[in-house]
């Protein structure tokens, strides 16, 4: 049995020569699988803007159904569709100024990395010596950025210290 070229979008395979990739590639069915699976990743503001330029499908108000489905060049979605759609596209809108919101001016990723190597650089010099920026800080922030502790699931190396430091097996012994 020769080498199989299987499709992702279409679901199936089929033996692989230059003729019968080509063919499939080529495809109506196999443009319209890879549509579909691209529309299904769409942001919900551009699925609003393309069924609000099209005209809606008579016979799938009618009737309820359509012969072309998906690939119809009219919309099928009702007033109350349409209405969930623009809520979702304002909830989403609400969420990402929600969040630029949040974030503190001058609490970057780059202040923070600048403050660390001020601090180890003073911590390899002088002792325990603190700057003056990490005096100030208040109990209530943290020294690591805001927007990554929001994260819940990070990994090890991205978590802050425990409250008592690392602990330090000395281990002599090797292999």
């Amino acid at each position: 049995m020769g080498k199989r070229y299987y499709c992702d979008y279409c679901d199936r395979s089929f033996q692989d020569n230059m003729h019968n990739r080509k063919k499939h590639l080529n495809g109506v069915q196999h443009h319209r699988a890879k549509k579909a699976w691209y529309d299904y990743f769409r942001d919900s503001s551009a699925i609003l803007c393309d069924e609000q330029t099209k005209k809606p499908c008579r016979k799938f108000l009618q009737k309820g159904i359509c012969d072309f489905g998906p690939n119809c060049r009219f919309s099928h979605m009702s007033e109350d569709d349409m209405f969930d759609l623009k809520r979702q596209v304002e909830d989403e809108r609400r969420l990402r100024e929600d969040y630029v919101d949040r974030k503190l001016p001058g609490r970057s990723i780059e202040d923070w990395l600048s403050r660390w190597a001020k601090k180890q650089t003073s911590l390899g010099s002088k002792g325990d010596l603190k700057d003056k920026e990490d005096s100030e800080e208040g109990p209530e922030e943290s020294d690591i950025p805001q927007h990554l502790l929001s994260i819940s699931v990070l990994p090890p190396s991205l978590l802050p210290p425990p409250p008592g430091g690392w602990k330090v097996n000395v281990n002599t012994e090797w292999g």
